[in-house]
């Protein structure tokens, strides 16, 4: 049986949950979630639990029950407490900015790029080279934060660019000069 897929879900204090057909939502003050499980998955709410079986032990099961279990994992965390991914920019000049919600990212190129967060998602900058997105759905959150990160990677030889931040970047020596 699935490791994963077998623990129960724990509902927090302040969260509701319904479930409806193949469509569970959760819900709090920060926000709401919603999204249609596969119909072959049974989910079912006892006191402040959630919990996910499944049909048989085919293959296809197997697969899609540690799929829901940690897709509504998710969303009753999102809810509660919510993510975050922070990302760091590094180089001499490079800036980030905030406008409005937007934000503009300044990485060496001819001109500013202006990135627009979805529904749901927000831009916080703590530092001057830190960019915070944050919000309650995790795919969201980091599609958004690796659409960032692709404006600018790292490079392997000055370390440039803008990364996560823990992200380590391989460094590779530069050209080496003969002597004769």
């Amino acid at each position: 049986m699935s490791r994963i897929g077998k623990k129960p879900i724990e509902i927090p204090n302040g969260v509701n949950v319904t479930i409806k057909d193949c469509t569970i939502s959760v819900k709090s003050p920060k926000g709401e979630l919603t999204w249609d499980f596969p119909a072959d998955m049974n989910v079912q709410m006892a006191e402040n639990q959630i919990l996910v079986t499944r049909p048989s032990d085919s293959r296809g099961h197997r697969a899609l029950h540690g799929l829901t279990r940690m897709m509504i994992a998710n969303m009753v965390e999102g809810v509660s407490k919510g993510f975050s991914k922070t990302l760091e920019i590094e180089g001499v000049g490079y800036s980030a900015e905030l406008k409005g919600n937007s934000v503009e990212i300044n990485v060496g190129m001819s001109h500013s790029i202006l990135v627009t967060p979805p529904d749901g998602v927000s831009f916080e900058i703590p530092k001057a080279l830190n960019v915070t997105v944050k919000g309650i759905d995790k795919q969201k959150v980091g599609q958004i934060a690796a659409k960032i990160r692709s404006i600018k990677p790292s490079e392997p030889y000055k370390g440039k660019g803008i990364r996560y931040v823990g992200e380590h970047v391989r460094r590779k020596a530069g050209k080496k000069v003969g002597v004769k």
